[in-house]
């Protein structure tokens, strides 16, 4: 699989409906999505030829319906989307999202835990 390009949040939805169980048809996407979202079919089918022209997705003919897989793993994905929000929010440093999340929250002893070990793992004794 490939890296996903910028997707919006609207599309991010149906990729993770991707994610869980693909493939899977406009229908059952839009029957998901219009509960959970309170999208039209119209809405989805959009949301996928955006995605398909992204090369997020695929599309194979299954009679008269497409079937619609990802093409990018969601691990990377979130990879992705992570270091892009470091660098918009915190310039590309990880130190500064580290105190804006301490500020806002305690830290557990569990993650302070986790944060030496990362460090450590890095060659940061």
């Amino acid at each position: 699989m490939k890296t996903l390009p910028p997707i919006s949040d609207a599309e991010s939805h149906v990729m993770e409906q991707l994610w869980q169980s693909a493939p899977q048809a406009a229908e059952d996407l839009a029957a998901t999505l219009g509960a959970s979202q309170g999208w039209q079919p119209s809405t989805v089918k959009t949301l996928l030829n955006r995605l398909l022209q992204k090369g997020a997705v695929s599309a194979e003919r299954d009679g008269r319906r497409f079937l619609y897989s990802p093409l990018v793993e969601r691990q990377a994905w979130l990879g992705s989307q992570s270091i892009s929000l470091i660098d918009r929010l915190f310039g590309g440093g990880l130190a500064p999202l580290v105190a804006q999340f301490a500020s806002q929250r305690k830290l557990s002893k569990a993650d302070v835990a986790a944060l030496k070990a990362l460090l450590k793992e890095q060659g940061h004794d």
